[in-house]
């Protein structure tokens, strides 16, 4: 008998910026477009992608359980020939021999990774995450939302897999291609008839009968819905009771695209006692039905409530534009300037780039970047340094300065001087600002961003930058 397999910790996460829906809607009040204005949606920064993304949700559970694999699920990831998975393993400082693989293709990518982790031996991670482009005045502009979920599976933890079930299904939805890269839609009416009765329905009874569970015992659902609204007919025809938690996510933050799903069993998780029955269903060219018994406490799902409710409003939608690549502005010739990145120098270099890798010498002294001789003036003859990740500690801003004339994407650009716990110091560039500005004294954390764009030849380059230690809370509408 297969030995069972848990949940054993979850994370997610989301940009710090909110487009504040009725915001957009207002704008576009002249043209009849725009669609739902209730809410939110989540809004990447123009340093911010997939991988990015990814990373932050998955960093937290890498300190607890030791994955021998890491699979990174998106339909929107930049590279196409690359794999964002090899960047994360670095990122996460994870071991060299850690197995990793991309995937792709629809929404559901997640939980098909997530069913071929449970279905393995080796603890393991499945870190989620998009940022799709649409078109302005879309409807998919407002419903989409960017953001990450990562779950890690093991041996032990706060949920019990019990049982799944697949459904293969070509079924168009919506489309986006290489000539076509934002979605292009399908009527309504044939979206919720099809998707409902052919494809969720069957599905769901399916993995219950599996899991030798009732509809009706099932506590909290995190079911993606390929349209708002679907999810209480689904819930009648089959008999469930529980509130969907995909629904609550989707108001504040938007669709999370190969993510949803995976976050939404997060904020269930955060609600279930021991005994609860929690039911995850990814969705998209057919669908994916787990069920999971609460044994305990889950790891990470009830900071995904806290980072749901925190965020700042974007009001502006012209500035949304700007971020999401729905506006290309002329920055003038300060923008014009060339990032190209060099592969020798990330073969070198990459690792303690990536993953913010410094050095502590023989006195105690760290520093960033290593150095053959250690900058520390005590020390004058050259000696090997001792690896310290500085990713996750703690800083506090030395100096900063907000600037206009460096060219960035979402002015004023940001940098200065941060003092790490550790004594380390090192300079940074600032990001996730609020409108008042950082100070001297602040505390702050790192996060992994993009820092150069090379749009000539395609290619991008990353490294930790600082952000606000704390997050304001999100007004809800």
């Amino acid at each position: 008998m297969t030995a069972d397999r848990f949940i054993h910790s979850i994370g997610g996460y989301l940009p710090s910026l909110r487009l504040a829906r009725k915001s957009a809607v207002s704008a576009l009040k002249w043209s009849g477009l725009g669609g739902v204005r209730e809410g939110y949606r989540a809004v990447a920064g123009w340093d911010e992608d997939p991988m990015t993304m990814a990373v932050e949700a998955a960093r937290t559970m890498t300190r607890e359980l030791e994955a021998e694999s890491l699979i990174f699920a998106s339909t929107s990831a930049y590279f196409t020939e690359r794999a964002q998975s090899g960047l994360m393993v670095d990122a996460l400082g994870l071991k060299r021999d850690t197995r990793s693989l991309d995937v792709a293709g629809s929404r559901r990518c997640a939980t098909t990774a997530l069913l071929q982790a449970l279905d393995g031996t080796k603890p393991a991670i499945v870190a989620a995450a998009d940022a799709r482009a649409t078109k302005p005045g879309s409807a998919h502009q407002l419903l989409f939302g960017d953001g990450a979920a990562a779950i890690g599976v093991g041996d032990n933890g706060g949920a019990r897999y019990l049982g799944s079930h697949s459904t293969t299904h070509d079924f168009i939805d919506f489309y986006a291609t290489r000539d076509h890269p934002t979605p292009y839609g399908y009527e309504e009416r044939f979206i919720r008839e099809t998707a409902v009765d052919a494809i969720l329905l069957p599905t769901i009874q399916a993995a219950c009968e599996a899991a030798g569970v009732a509809a009706a015992e099932i506590a909290y659902a995190a079911v993606a819905e390929p349209l708002t609204g679907i999810y209480p007919a689904l819930a009648r025809k089959l008999g469930l009771k529980a509130s969907n938690l995909a629904s609550d996510l989707f108001a504040q933050a938007g669709d999370l695209g190969a993510a949803h799903a995976s976050f939404a069993l997060g904020l269930a998780f955060a609600k279930a006692a021991p005994g609860d029955i929690v039911l995850l269903a990814g969705f998209g060219s057919g669908c994916d039905a787990l069920l999971f018994e609460v044994t305990g406490t889950v790891l990470g799902a009830a900071q995904m409530a806290v980072a749901l409710a925190q965020g700042s409003a974007l009001t502006d939608y012209v500035r949304f534009l700007n971020l999401s690549g729905g506006l290309d502005l002329a920055w003038g010739m300060r923008a014009e300037f060339e990032q190209k990145a060099q592969a020798t120098v990330i073969e070198r270099h990459g690792r303690d780039i990536i993953g913010f890798v410094g050095g502590r010498d023989s006195t105690g002294n760290v520093q960033f970047p290593k150095s053959r001789i250690p900058v520390n003036p005590a020390l004058s003859v050259p000696e090997t340094l001792e690896d310290v990740r500085l990713a996750e500690e703690i800083g506090q801003v030395v100096s900063v300065t907000a600037d206009r004339l460096n060219y960035t994407p979402d002015p004023p650009f940001y940098f200065g001087l941060v003092q790490f716990d550790n004594g380390a110091r090192v300079m940074v560039e600032f990001t996730d600002c609020p409108a008042s500005g950082l100070a001297v004294g602040d505390r702050v954390r790192m996060r992994l961003r993009i820092k150069s764009l090379d749009r000539r030849r395609g290619f991008r380059t990353y490294f930790w930058k600082a952000a606000p230690f704390e997050r304001p809370t999100l007004e809800k509408q």
